[in-house]
């Protein structure tokens, strides 16, 4: 008997990967031997589900695309003020980065940090690019781009908070690269601290400390597997 390490079900007979997700499945501890075991894996409705979704949201993604290459290099529509602007490709880009975060979303064995924190790395890397051409790009640095970092800040100290399968250094640490790295950042690049960047960086070294506190035996229990010592 097989088991599939994201799916967590097991898989009869001789097949090497998951009938769902195609993953490398394991042999299992009960049965190791699985050349004379009936070929077969169980009917996972959520799975089904799971699948139809996902090629409904990929369908309308390339439609919106198509349609959008369409408007501006066919018809010529260009956006009011930027009557150069070949507007297609940053919405390319969005839903190239909407579709990578919504496989991430559809892929088992995910967890819900890893998940927030990879929108959220994705998004950074397009707002910033879509600022620069629409004209927002200051703002955006010195405003939208903390606020973002702060939720997630908040978000995966919560998740800290309720972890019980011992990743809450995983949550610490990118809540600290994230707030802490970009801040400084910043601070040599235009010279100064904003506002917001002052308050994203109290943010992420208060709830860091408040995780260690609360969690704190944890954390050490974690960098000790994590690091074998």
């Amino acid at each position: 008997m097989r088991k599939c390490p994201y799916c967590k079900i097991e898989v009869g007979g001789d097949l090497l990967k998951c009938p769902l997700c195609q993953s490398k499945l394991m042999i299992g501890s009960t049965n190791p031997d699985t050349e004379n075991e009936e070929a077969y894996y169980p009917r996972l409705e959520a799975q089904k589900k799971r699948s139809l979704y996902y090629k409904i949201q990929l369908f309308v993604v390339w439609v919106i695309l198509i349609v959008g290459i369409g408007l501006d290099f066919m018809f010529g529509l260009r956006l009011p003020g930027f009557p150069t602007l070949h507007w297609s490709l940053l919405l390319a880009m969005w839903l190239v980065a909407v579709e990578f975060g919504f496989m991430r979303q559809f892929r088992p064995g995910t967890g819900s940090a890893r998940k927030v924190t990879l929108i959220v790395l994705i998004t950074l890397v397009v707002l910033p690019i879509t600022a620069r051409y629409l004209d927002f790009f200051e703002i955006t640095m010195e405003l939208i781009v903390p606020v973002i970092l702060t939720g997630t800040i908040i978000a995966n100290f919560v998740l800290a908070m309720i972890d019980k399968h011992g990743n809450t250094m995983a949550y610490l640490l990118s809540g600290s690269l994230l707030g802490v790295i970009p801040g400084i950042i910043i601070y040599f690049v235009f010279d100064k601290m904003p506002v917001a960047w002052t308050i994203c960086l109290l943010v992420c070294v208060i709830l860091f400390v408040g995780a260690v506190i609360f969690r704190g035996r944890s954390v050490a229990a974690e960098i000790q597997r994590r690091l074998n010592v």
